[in-house]
């Protein structure tokens, strides 16, 4: 690592966090594109090859062995601009017609003149005189710098974008940078994640320099680096909450079957035990409710449903209507429809307010929960008493929200 050249790689690898391969890339096709302004020809495909350990430079023309084409065709081809473009074009008969490149490619014949035993497909190597850097023009060098400076930046691109993309479907913390129209950006340290208006929950306000954990929703790659989008109302942020916040959730003896989320306001999780000596419930609760209360807290105060998980759909059904109490249910199999009846006094209880309980029930499970008052037949009656029950539960959700005197 004595030599310069060597020692300035190693610099920008470690102040960058970018592989030497990487940065000795960059630096090969940078080598490359001064001596092709200053030295090279007009039919040669420079490559070069820089050694860390004698700080050598080696550079070659390089091309590809393909077939014999017949001497008038060659002659038509280099007329066409002076210098052959490989190109295709399709012939009557359906086929490609291959036109000679001469910069990237040799014919055998001419290849066979000094490597006789080369095949078509072989690459071949002729080393050419390697200058000293002393050598090298000014726009030369400038145009090495530049070169050298884009593929560092790709090379830097690429690495955050593996980085961050291991880091999908994970919960990260960040900080608000600032506020844009509907969305805010979220600085993770060496890059801006966007948490868009749909991704946000209603009731919160990001403020700048405010910390928070987000949900990583999706990693692409773009021009100016990876884009991020993150959430806060993501159904899948609880689930990860859990598996971060509950030991048993983490180590898989509990799992979380299902979620579903009104972001803001409630979610019901779904979670089942695979030891017969631990109670999910009580796990997530935890002594007092202190592992919900830390869940809570986590979500703004997001309300959460524990839910006993069941192979059974008519259990599962009537656990996700929790804490309503269920009299019966029928199953409609075809259009995955469930018929709950309850008694009256627990309508507008399974219904909720303004139906989110039925509607978050019926997401967990994935049937189409409708509920009626017991004994109701007919359908008329049975919208009636539906729509008297959402009107009911609007009601008291209406009588909590305080009102300034």
């Amino acid at each position: 690592m004595n030599n310069p050249i060597a020692s300035a790689i190693k610099l920008i690898s470690d102040e960058k966090g970018i592989p030497q391969e990487e940065v000795i890339a960059a630096l090969e096709a940078a080598l490359a594109a001064a001596y092709r302004k200053d030295f090279g020809e007009k039919n040669q495909n420079i490559k070069v090859e820089f050694d860390i350990k004698t700080g050598a430079i080696h550079v070659f023309d390089v091309k590809t062995v393909v077939e014999d084409i017949e001497e008038d065709e060659l002659q038509e081809v280099i007329d066409e601009e002076g210098a052959s473009v490989h190109s295709e074009e399709v012939q009557e008969d359906g086929e490609e017609k291959k036109h000679f490149n001469p910069k990237t490619e040799i014919m055998i014949s001419e290849a066979r003149k000094s490597h006789f035993d080369v095949e078509i497909g072989q690459e071949i190597k002729t080393e050419l005189r390697a200058p000293d850097l002393s050598e090298f023009g000014r726009m030369a060098a400038q145009t090495a710098k530049q070169v050298l400076i884009q593929k560092d930046r790709e090379a830097e691109r690429n690495i955050l974008f593996s980085n961050f993309k291991d880091k999908e479907d994970t919960i990260v913390i960040g900080v608000v940078q600032r506020r844009e129209e509907h969305r805010a950006l979220v600085d993770l340290g060496k890059v801006t994640a966007i948490l868009p208006g749909s991704e946000q929950i209603p009731r919160e306000r990001y403020m700048p320099n405010d910390r928070l954990k987000v949900y990583v929703v999706s990693v692409n790659s773009a021009a100016r680096g990876p884009e991020i989008i993150v959430s806060r109302a993501h159904p899948h942020m609880v689930r990860k909450i859990f598996e971060n916040e509950i030991p048993e959730v983490a180590s898989g003896a509990i799992e979380v079957k299902a979620v579903s989320r009104d972001a803001g306001q409630r979610s019901k999780v779904a979670v089942v035990s695979h030891q017969e000596n631990i109670d999910p419930i009580g796990s997530c609760i935890g002594q007092r409710g202190s592992r919900i209360q830390t869940i809570i807290s986590e979500l703004g105060g997001e309300k959460i449903d524990v839910i006993q998980y069941d192979e059974d759909p008519n259990s599962f059904i009537a656990n996700a209507l929790s804490p309503a109490k269920i009299e019966s249910i029928t199953l409609h199999a075809e259009n995955k429809t469930a018929y709950v009846s309850v008694a009256s006094d627990q309508l507008s209880l399974a219904i909720g307010k303004q139906g989110q309980n039925v509607r978050l029930a019926s997401q967990l499970t994935g049937w189409n929960i409708e509920v009626q008052s017991k004994g109701v037949e007919e359908e008329d009656d049975f919208d009636n008493q539906k729509e008297a029950a959402s009107d009911e539960a609007q009601e008291e959700f209406e009588q909590e929200i305080p009102t300034d005197e």
